[in-house]
Order: C-alpha cells, then structure tokens, then sequence
C-alpha cells in the first residue's frame, strides 16, 4: 500500500470513527432526556422536566451536524458495502434519535400537568414501562458504538414485552376514566405519556434494525415482533 494510499484510508477510518462517535453523543443525551422525563413523572420533578425539554435543541443540532458530515463523506469518500451501510444507517438512525428525544420531551411536559392532580391509584406500570423502555435505549446506544448485533437482536426482540405493557396501561386507564369522570382528565395525560414510551420503544427497536443491516447486510431473519393490539379495541362499559 502506498503512504498516499494509506493515508486516505486512515483518514477514512477517522471519519467513520468521528460519525460514531457523534451517533453515540446523540444517543447520550436522549437517553438522558428520557431518565429524567421518567423521573419528573415518578417523582413530580418540574426541574427534572425542564432540564429534559431543554436538552432537545441540543439533539436537533447534533442531527443536523449529522446529517452535514454524511453528506460530505458520500460526496468525498464515496463509500461501497459495509462502509456505505454504515454511513447511510447514520441518517436512520440520528432521525430516530430525534423523535426519541421530541417524545421524551413530550412526557416530560406533561408531567408538568400531570403534578396539579392527585391520583388516586398507583404508577407502578407506568414506572415499569419507562424503566423497560430506559434498558432498551441503553442497550441499543451501547450496541451502536460497538457494532453489537447480539445485543441490537436482543434490543428488538423485547419491543413485544414493551407493547403488551402499554396495551395493558391503556385498559387500566380506560376503566378509571369510566368508573369516574373525574379522572378523565389525568388518564388522558396518562394514555399520551404512555404512548409517548411505546414510541420510543419502537424507535429503539428502528434503530436495531438499522444497526443490525448495516453490520451483516441483511435485514434480521424473524418478523418483527409486536404485542397484542386489544388496546385498538372499542371498550365498552359494563352493563
């Protein structure tokens, strides 16, 4: 190999390094906003749910530099196989984290609104989805800067538990809002919030996917896994 020849493919190196690298920063910060979305809703933290809600200009900045720096690399480097994966699943993926960290935002607004009512039953589901929702986003950054598609197979095979959490949630809710119209107002914040979570979850899951492809070059040899979809049924009050 030549020095000039040599060069060239460590400066690749590094700029592949470098786009990692961001993907990973981004991925930091949302799920920052996500853990501390989580807690102003457990804990009634306004500050917790500011400091989410402020961090999401940072994300949209950080898609856009994304976003620049892929464009130059293509126009550049031109990139083939696993190399071009790699560069065109950043753009994937920076666009998932994106809504990742507009729906953390979300619940953490309305965890805000949610703290003027005193509830008269438990978060306790709620609180575990957030928690499952959290390892996944965890798991799944950590799989991104590591190329793991182990850990990105495992990431997406437990979207299934994450859905059948929120599909019961939602009966949960729809029975309180009927047996009192006094709740109907919480519930509601509640259902959004979380629906918000479930969306992160598939986000997560979107972003194993693209992980997965752009390692192996094929998509994940299974169907992708949902739970049940009772929670779209019509519920009507008992009689």
């Amino acid at each position: 190999m030549s020095e000039s020849t040599e060069h060239l493919v460590k400066s690749f190196d590094n700029d592949l390094k470098r786009l990692r690298d961001m993907l990973t920063e981004m991925g930091g910060i949302v799920e920052s906003q996500v853990a501390m979305a989580a807690e102003a809703i457990m804990n009634r933290d306004s500050g917790a749910a500011t400091r989410a809600v402020e961090e999401d200009p940072k994300v949209d900045a950080l898609e856009r530099e994304v976003e620049q720096f892929v464009i130059r690399m293509l126009a550049l480097r031109q990139p083939m196989a696993g190399d071009l994966r790699r560069i065109v699943g950043a753009l994937k993926i920076t666009s998932d984290l994106e809504r990742i960290g507009d729906y953390a935002a979300n619940v953490a607004k309305r965890s805000i609104v949610l703290a003027q009512f005193n509830l008269p039953y438990s978060l306790a589901g709620l609180a575990h989805m957030a928690h499952m929702v959290q390892d996944q986003l965890k798991s799944i950054i950590d799989a991104l800067g590591s190329s793991d598609t182990e850990k990105a197979v495992e990431v997406w095979r437990s979207d299934r538990v994450v859905d059948d959490i929120y599909n019961a949630l939602f009966r949960e809710l729809i029975t309180y809002m009927m047996e009192d119209p006094r709740n109907i107002t919480p519930c509601t914040h509640l259902l959004f919030i979380a629906k918000n979570l479930e969306r992160i979850g598939d986000h997560a899951t979107n972003i194993a996917e693209t992980v997965y492809y752009s390692v192996e070059g094929e998509v994940i040899p299974d169907v992708r896994p949902k739970g049940d979809t009772s929670a779209y049924a019509v519920v009507r009050p008992k009689e």
